[in-house]
């Protein structure tokens, strides 16, 4: 079975001494509880799984009971108890601290892993109760070095079809039966569940119709830079400009789409500028589209915002967890698709998915305020698209140090 290099990380962590409580947490369908499975059997360590996703209500004693269960197993020896959908649980974080807490005080051996699919959920009771005893190890959508070694799809599919492994058996066999299938899953599984369980259940929302809408807008518009007064237009909702900024926050929270903001020396009109909204898996773009990969790469302004959406995804999900940031720039008429920011580090990216030669005049405008930026073309005669999905952190790291 195909393992994830972030597995190599988890499994070096749980190796050693009990320090802190291993937190991972992602967008549905992106490989966490199969993580820990594969843990659980290659390790030589008695383990314990439950999981919080079932239909009965569970409360604090849910969590106590397995705890306990899991130190009995222990009888003072090293053993693993993973706890799964955690923020399910009311008040999870204040059960899981006192818990912790207690088999530190006795120097218990027993590791602990939490398991969530909401992270606006898990974030909030790590910081409210768990300060100082827990790592994260942000668990993101597939990459596409990782799809093409799991299931040997090709640039273009993964490009069109995005990385949710769950859902790559059903294009092995390009065909409409297949597609509809595969929608069908991507609709019904993936991003109805994430918006009506992970975000509506877990925050509130005073217009969860004005939420919905905006995710079909930002699937509609990825790649593009829209303002939000724009955005009310089209939503035709009687909203504010906060409100949908803040939406877009949960949105991405839930690892659906990012507002990418600006890059500006000055952090208020870096916040106050109109994002560049970019889904997190082009799955999601072209399952609301109906756009299998023959329709999309005939058309080619779709296959562009598709390709530099794939591009934005991979720099995002690739920086989380680390130092990074992702913006754009635009400005005098001029834009620069993505700017990544490390330290005091910067690097201009633009992407060209078609093969002819072409000018850069945004790049060169950029140059002008930041002239010591990196500059990088990913796509027509720079580096290759499929090498830099390849190889996107490497590609990073390098320039970075330079």
């Amino acid at each position: 079975m195909y393992k994830r290099p972030i597995y190599q990380t988890l499994k070096k962590r749980i190796s050693e001494k009990r320090k802190f409580i291993q937190v991972l947490f992602g967008p549905r369908q992106t490989g966490k509880t199969t993580l820990v499975s594969q843990l659980m059997a290659d390790l030589k360590i008695l383990s314990h799984y439950a999981s919080a996703d079932e239909p009965a209500l569970k409360g604090s004693a849910w969590i106590e009971q397995q705890w306990e269960t899991a130190r009995l197993q222990s009888a003072g020896k090293q053993a693993l108890l993973i706890l799964d959908e955690i923020h399910k649980i009311p008040n999870w974080s204040e059960a899981v601290k006192r818990l912790w807490d207690e088999d530190t005080a006795k120097r218990l051996p027993l590791q602990v892993i939490l398991l969530g699919s909401a992270p606006l959920s898990i974030q909030t009771g790590l910081s409210e109760s768990l300060a100082g005893r827990f790592e994260v190890i942000p668990v993101t959508h597939w990459s596409y070095s990782e799809m093409h070694e799991a299931f040997g799809w090709n640039i273009n599919q993964y490009i069109c079809y995005g990385g949710y492994p769950g859902s790559s058996d059903l294009l092995i066999k390009s065909t409409e039966d297949n597609f509809k299938r595969w929608r069908h899953y991507i609709l019904e599984s993936l991003i109805e569940t994430t918006v009506s369980r992970d975000i509506l259940q877990m925050t509130r929302i005073d217009k969860p119709a004005l939420l919905r809408r905006m995710f079909d807008l930002g699937c509609a518009y990825s790649g593009q830079i829209l303002s939000y007064q724009k955005m009310l237009g089209q939503l035709h909702d009687a909203g504010n400009t906060t409100t949908l900024a803040h939406y877009l926050d949960l949105l991405e929270t839930a690892g659906l789409i990012k507002g990418l903001q600006k890059i500006s020396l000055e952090k208020v009109r870096q916040r106050a500028s109109s994002p560049k909204l970019i889904v997190l898996n082009t799955s999601l773009m072209t399952a609301t589209a109906n756009k299998n990969l023959q329709t999309a790469q005939k058309d080619s302004d779709y296959w562009g915002h598709l390709v530099e959406t794939a591009i934005g995804a991979s720099l995002i999900n690739s920086m989380k967890g680390g130092e990074g940031e992702v913006f754009y720039w635009a400005g005098n008429n001029r834009e620069v698709d993505f700017i990544v920011k490390i330290r005091d580090k910067m690097i201009a990216l633009e992407v060209k998915s078609g093969a002819k030669k072409t000018t850069l005049p945004g790049m060169e405008e950029f140059a002008k305020s930041y002239p010591k930026c990196r500059k990088l073309l990913v796509g027509a005669q720079g580096i290759p698209i499929e090498k830099f999905l390849s190889e996107t952190n490497e590609i990073i790291a390098t320039l970075a140090k330079n």
